[in-house]
Protein backbone atom coordinates (compact mmCIF):
# COMPACT_ATOMS: atom_id res chain seq x y z
CA UNK A 1 0.00 0.00 0.00
CA UNK A 2 1.14 3.38 -0.77
CA UNK A 3 0.24 6.97 -1.30
CA UNK A 4 -1.42 8.03 -4.64
CA UNK A 5 0.47 10.70 -6.75
CA UNK A 6 -2.20 12.48 -9.13
CA UNK A 7 -1.43 13.90 -12.20
CA UNK A 8 -3.29 15.78 -14.77
CA UNK A 9 -2.99 16.92 -18.52
CA UNK A 10 -0.26 15.00 -20.19
CA UNK A 11 2.07 13.21 -19.16
CA UNK A 12 5.00 12.32 -21.74
CA UNK A 13 8.14 10.45 -21.82
CA UNK A 14 10.07 14.14 -21.60
CA UNK A 15 8.14 14.83 -18.27
CA UNK A 16 9.42 11.33 -17.10
CA UNK A 17 12.72 11.15 -18.66
CA UNK A 18 14.00 14.68 -19.49
CA UNK A 19 15.73 15.03 -22.82
CA UNK A 20 18.62 16.94 -21.31
CA UNK A 21 19.44 13.88 -18.68
CA UNK A 22 19.80 11.11 -21.20
CA UNK A 23 23.39 10.87 -21.41
CA UNK A 24 23.21 9.44 -18.13
CA UNK A 25 22.27 6.77 -16.07
CA UNK A 26 18.77 6.24 -14.72
CA UNK A 27 19.55 7.42 -11.34
CA UNK A 28 20.34 10.66 -12.40
CA UNK A 29 17.60 10.52 -14.73
CA UNK A 30 15.27 9.45 -11.79
CA UNK A 31 16.27 12.28 -9.92
CA UNK A 32 14.62 14.91 -12.73
CA UNK A 33 11.08 12.79 -13.36
CA UNK A 34 7.82 14.85 -13.43
CA UNK A 35 10.31 17.97 -12.04
CA UNK A 36 8.74 19.90 -14.96
CA UNK A 37 5.27 19.40 -13.39
CA UNK A 38 5.76 18.61 -10.09
CA UNK A 39 9.50 19.50 -8.47
CA UNK A 40 8.44 17.94 -5.01
CA UNK A 41 7.91 14.23 -6.75
CA UNK A 42 11.28 12.60 -7.56
CA UNK A 43 12.29 14.02 -3.83
CA UNK A 44 8.92 12.36 -1.61
CA UNK A 45 7.59 9.41 -3.72
CA UNK A 46 8.02 6.44 -1.58
CA UNK A 47 8.59 3.04 -2.25
CA UNK A 48 4.99 1.39 -2.84
CA UNK A 49 3.88 4.86 -3.81
CA UNK A 50 1.23 4.87 -6.57
CA UNK A 51 0.99 7.41 -9.80
CA UNK A 52 -2.26 8.17 -11.47
CA UNK A 53 -2.20 10.12 -14.58
CA UNK A 54 -4.55 10.92 -17.53
CA UNK A 55 -5.59 9.68 -20.59
CA UNK A 56 -2.73 8.21 -22.79
CA UNK A 57 -0.13 8.30 -20.15
CA UNK A 58 3.30 8.18 -21.52
CA UNK A 59 2.91 9.28 -25.15
CA UNK A 60 5.95 10.77 -27.18
CA UNK A 61 9.46 8.93 -27.70
CA UNK A 62 10.11 5.32 -27.01
CA UNK A 63 12.90 6.05 -24.62
CA UNK A 64 12.80 3.29 -22.55
CA UNK A 65 14.12 5.60 -20.06
CA UNK A 66 10.62 6.71 -18.39
CA UNK A 67 9.28 4.02 -17.16
CA UNK A 68 12.62 3.01 -15.38
CA UNK A 69 12.73 5.98 -13.76
CA UNK A 70 9.03 5.23 -12.36
CA UNK A 71 11.04 1.77 -11.01
CA UNK A 72 14.29 3.30 -10.11
CA UNK A 73 12.07 5.42 -7.76
CA UNK A 74 10.11 2.50 -6.21
CA UNK A 75 6.87 3.30 -7.95
CA UNK A 76 4.93 0.24 -7.41
CA UNK A 77 1.95 1.03 -9.94
CA UNK A 78 1.06 4.10 -12.80
CA UNK A 79 -3.33 3.78 -13.13
CA UNK A 80 -4.56 5.68 -16.06
CA UNK A 81 -7.74 5.01 -18.63
CA UNK A 82 -4.85 4.41 -21.12
CA UNK A 83 -1.14 4.10 -22.08
CA UNK A 84 0.95 4.45 -24.76
CA UNK A 85 1.33 1.54 -26.41
CA UNK A 86 5.32 2.18 -26.70
CA UNK A 87 5.41 3.28 -23.10
CA UNK A 88 3.10 0.14 -22.17
CA UNK A 89 5.61 -2.17 -23.58
CA UNK A 90 8.16 -0.33 -22.40
CA UNK A 91 7.02 -0.40 -18.96
CA UNK A 92 6.32 -4.24 -19.45
CA UNK A 93 10.36 -4.79 -20.16
CA UNK A 94 11.56 -2.91 -16.98
CA UNK A 95 8.68 -4.53 -14.45
CA UNK A 96 6.42 -1.54 -14.13
CA UNK A 97 3.11 -2.61 -12.97
CA UNK A 98 0.71 -0.85 -15.50
CA UNK A 99 -3.31 -0.71 -14.81
CA UNK A 100 -6.01 0.67 -17.09
CA UNK A 101 -8.61 1.92 -14.83
CA UNK A 102 -11.57 4.51 -16.69
CA UNK A 103 -12.64 5.62 -13.18
CA UNK A 104 -9.41 5.88 -11.14
CA UNK A 105 -10.01 9.87 -11.46
CA UNK A 106 -12.24 9.48 -8.42
CA UNK A 107 -8.38 9.01 -6.78
CA UNK A 108 -7.14 12.11 -5.04
CA UNK A 109 -3.77 13.27 -3.60
CA UNK A 110 -2.03 11.23 -0.86
CA UNK A 111 -5.15 8.54 -0.45
CA UNK A 112 -3.64 5.24 0.57
CA UNK A 113 -3.81 2.69 -2.41
CA UNK A 114 -3.48 -0.90 -2.36
CA UNK A 115 -3.30 -2.69 -5.92
CA UNK A 116 -4.39 -6.12 -6.65
CA UNK A 117 -2.93 -6.18 -10.02
CA UNK A 118 -4.15 -10.14 -10.81
CA UNK A 119 -8.07 -9.36 -9.74
CA UNK A 120 -7.58 -6.19 -11.52
CA UNK A 121 -9.02 -4.18 -8.53
CA UNK A 122 -7.90 -1.21 -7.07
CA UNK A 123 -8.52 -0.66 -3.03
CA UNK A 124 -8.71 3.09 -1.62
CA UNK A 125 -8.21 2.59 1.77
CA UNK A 126 -8.56 6.75 2.34
CA UNK A 127 -11.85 6.36 0.84
CA UNK A 128 -13.01 3.22 1.49
CA UNK A 129 -13.93 1.78 -2.23
CA UNK A 130 -12.57 0.16 -4.70
CA UNK A 131 -12.24 0.91 -8.20
CA UNK A 132 -12.31 -1.57 -10.98
CA UNK A 133 -9.34 -2.08 -13.47
CA UNK A 134 -8.56 -4.41 -16.27
CA UNK A 135 -6.68 -7.36 -14.76
CA UNK A 136 -3.38 -7.98 -16.06
CA UNK A 137 -2.78 -11.12 -18.23
CA UNK A 138 -1.33 -13.52 -16.47
CA UNK A 139 1.76 -13.62 -18.70
CA UNK A 140 2.44 -10.37 -18.54
CA UNK A 141 2.37 -10.13 -14.59
CA UNK A 142 4.87 -13.40 -14.75
CA UNK A 143 7.34 -10.99 -16.44
CA UNK A 144 6.34 -7.87 -14.03
CA UNK A 145 7.14 -9.96 -11.15
CA UNK A 146 10.31 -10.99 -12.03
CA UNK A 147 11.50 -7.68 -12.06
CA UNK A 148 10.98 -7.23 -16.10
CA UNK A 149 12.11 -8.93 -19.44
CA UNK A 150 15.78 -9.93 -19.06
CA UNK A 151 15.17 -11.48 -15.29
CA UNK A 152 11.89 -13.37 -17.46
CA UNK A 153 13.68 -14.98 -19.83
CA UNK A 154 16.90 -15.80 -17.01
CA UNK A 155 14.11 -17.41 -15.52
CA UNK A 156 12.29 -19.01 -18.54
CA UNK A 157 16.16 -19.80 -19.35
CA UNK A 158 16.94 -21.90 -15.85
CA UNK A 159 14.05 -23.57 -16.10
CA UNK A 160 14.66 -24.92 -19.64
CA UNK A 161 11.92 -23.70 -21.37
CA UNK A 162 14.85 -21.38 -23.81
CA UNK A 163 17.76 -22.93 -24.77
CA UNK A 164 20.64 -20.84 -23.19
CA UNK A 165 22.83 -19.85 -26.12
CA UNK A 166 19.14 -17.81 -27.38
CA UNK A 167 18.72 -15.92 -24.31
CA UNK A 168 20.46 -12.22 -24.35
CA UNK A 169 23.33 -11.58 -21.84
CA UNK A 170 23.48 -8.86 -18.89
CA UNK A 171 25.03 -5.65 -19.98
CA UNK A 172 26.97 -4.33 -16.67
CA UNK A 173 24.86 -1.21 -17.19
CA UNK A 174 21.10 -1.25 -16.69
CA UNK A 175 18.90 -2.27 -19.64
CA UNK A 176 17.58 1.26 -19.64
CA UNK A 177 21.15 3.09 -19.43
CA UNK A 178 21.59 1.20 -23.39
CA UNK A 179 19.87 0.54 -26.44
CA UNK A 180 17.61 -2.26 -25.88
CA UNK A 181 19.11 -5.76 -27.10
CA UNK A 182 17.53 -7.80 -30.05
CA UNK A 183 15.15 -10.07 -28.57
CA UNK A 184 16.48 -13.71 -28.49
CA UNK A 185 15.30 -15.99 -30.79
CA UNK A 186 14.41 -20.13 -30.26
CA UNK A 187 15.76 -23.07 -32.38
CA UNK A 188 12.55 -22.27 -34.00
CA UNK A 189 13.18 -19.00 -35.53
CA UNK A 190 10.69 -17.51 -33.07
CA UNK A 191 11.00 -14.70 -30.99
CA UNK A 192 9.71 -14.87 -27.41
CA UNK A 193 7.33 -12.11 -27.04
CA UNK A 194 5.79 -11.65 -23.34
CA UNK A 195 3.32 -9.41 -25.27
CA UNK A 196 2.09 -11.03 -28.44
CA UNK A 197 -0.24 -9.45 -30.57
CA UNK A 198 0.25 -5.79 -29.11
CA UNK A 199 0.77 -2.84 -31.57
CA UNK A 200 3.96 -0.88 -30.84
CA UNK A 201 2.78 2.24 -31.61
CA UNK A 202 -1.08 1.84 -30.50
CA UNK A 203 -2.71 3.12 -27.22
CA UNK A 204 -3.36 0.48 -24.74
CA UNK A 205 -7.32 2.06 -23.65
CA UNK A 206 -9.31 0.56 -20.32
CA UNK A 207 -12.36 2.61 -21.80
CA UNK A 208 -12.47 0.40 -24.67
CA UNK A 209 -14.27 -3.04 -24.56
Amino acid sequence: MGKAWVFEGSVDTDVLAPGQYMKFGIEEIARHCMESIEPRFAREVRPGDVVVGPRNFGLGSSREQAPAALRQLGVAAVLAPSFAGLFYRNAVNVGLLLLECADCGSIRPDDQIEVDAAAGLVHNRTQGHQITCRALPAHLRSVIEAGGLLPWLEQRMAKGDIPAQTAPRRSARSPADSTPASPPRSDSGAVPDPMPGSASGSTVDATRG
